[in-house]
């Protein structure tokens, strides 16, 4: 365990990437070598279940009114980043079906399927737009409606493309998964919001610490969800050449998702301000939806497949827009 750490460090350091991030690669490792099975994997099932409530809870009662508000006005930016999140990447996933076939394992596929039905990060794409100097009050706006509908379209896309193409949904199907989705995430996001006018100020003072319980949770899912897989045999299927294959899938995506945001923001003749936050809302994907997400509407044992390409398309976008978000903050006014 020594010389494990000693690689994390090192990799964490060559790479650039954040604690958190280690922190995913540490779960991916440790249920590797040492899996949850038995009553321990039963419990854990439970205890995670409730860590999706509460971190849906948090992202309802974090959900300002006013910012949305703000932003509402700017309709046709809202319109352009959700056509972005949840018809071209859908449509990108489908176009690169021969491609990804070619490369990747059939239920590897289905992960970047996944992937590309989710809704927008809110966090990083506001961040990354604050960095950038584009228009924030637009980024809360369309991150926050790209999640808040994210709970109806990505149950709706799953049973349209993942399903039907072959995919294991672990919730039933039809109303079973609408049902699913409702008790598990809507209903706590919609009590976080209700409770926000008494609640919020707490809330946003403590930001920085219920962060840890919004990133703990996705920590719990991704180590139940990678122990539930690797006791179904998912490091036998997966090689060395099969990671670097998808990692390349993944970087081509997101090009393509950036360029088309950029090319078509432009053709649209938005400012400067509205393209830079086109651009980060319409071209990233949540890990923190997609994963509790995953959790819901897929067998247990298709879990590790299935949030391996939103971990790795992850990272990559976090440090590629990172690099684009510091070379706009350079520009002149």
């Amino acid at each position: 365990m020594g010389r494990l750490a000693t690689l994390l460090s090192t990799l964490a350091h060559k790479l650039a990437l954040d604690a958190y991030t280690v922190a995913l690669l540490g779960m991916v490792v440790l249920a590797s070598f040492l899996p949850a099975s038995g009553q321990v994997a039963v419990a854990l099932g439970d205890v995670t279940t409730v860590a999706i409530g509460l971190l849906f809870f948090l992202h309802g009662a974090k959900l300002s009114r006013e910012a949305i508000v703000a932003g509402l006005m700017h309709w046709r930016l809202h319109l352009l980043v959700l056509a972005s999140t949840f018809v071209m990447f859908p449509l990108m996933g489908l176009a690169m079906k021969p491609l990804a076939l070619g490369l990747l394992t059939p239920d590897l596929y289905l992960g970047i399927l996944f992937l590309c039905v989710l809704p927008s990060t809110v966090q990083s794409s506001i961040a990354f737009t604050a960095m950038a100097r584009g228009n924030v009050a637009a980024a809360v706006c369309s991150a926050s409606a790209s999640n808040f509908l994210g709970i109806f379209l990505t149950p709706m896309l799953v049973g349209a493309l993942i399903v039907s193409d072959g995919g294991a949904a672990g919730g039933g199907s039809g109303w079973s998964q609408v049902l699913s989705i409702v008790e598990q995430l809507l209903l706590p996001f919609l009590a976080g919001q209700l409770l926000r006018p008494w609640i919020g100020a707490f809330i946003d003072r403590h930001k920085p610490v219920l962060r840890y319980v919004d990133q703990g949770s996705i920590l719990l899912v991704v180590y139940t969800a990678f122990s539930e897989s690797v006791t179904e045999g998912l490091w036998q299927h997966v090689s060395g050449w099969t990671l670097f294959a998808l990692i390349g899938v993944s970087c081509l995506m997101l090009a393509i998702a950036l360029g088309l945001a950029t090319w078509t923001s432009r053709r649209a003749g938005f400012s400067k301000e509205d393209e830079i936050t086109i651009v980060f809302c319409g071209s990233k994907k949540s890990l923190a939806t997609g994963v509790p997400m995953a959790k819901v509407l897929f067998a247990p044992s298709a879990l590790g497949m299935i949030i391996l390409p939103v971990m790795l398309f992850h990272q990559i976008q976090l440090m590629v827009c990172a690099v684009l978000a510091q070379k706009w903050a350079r520009r002149a006014e």
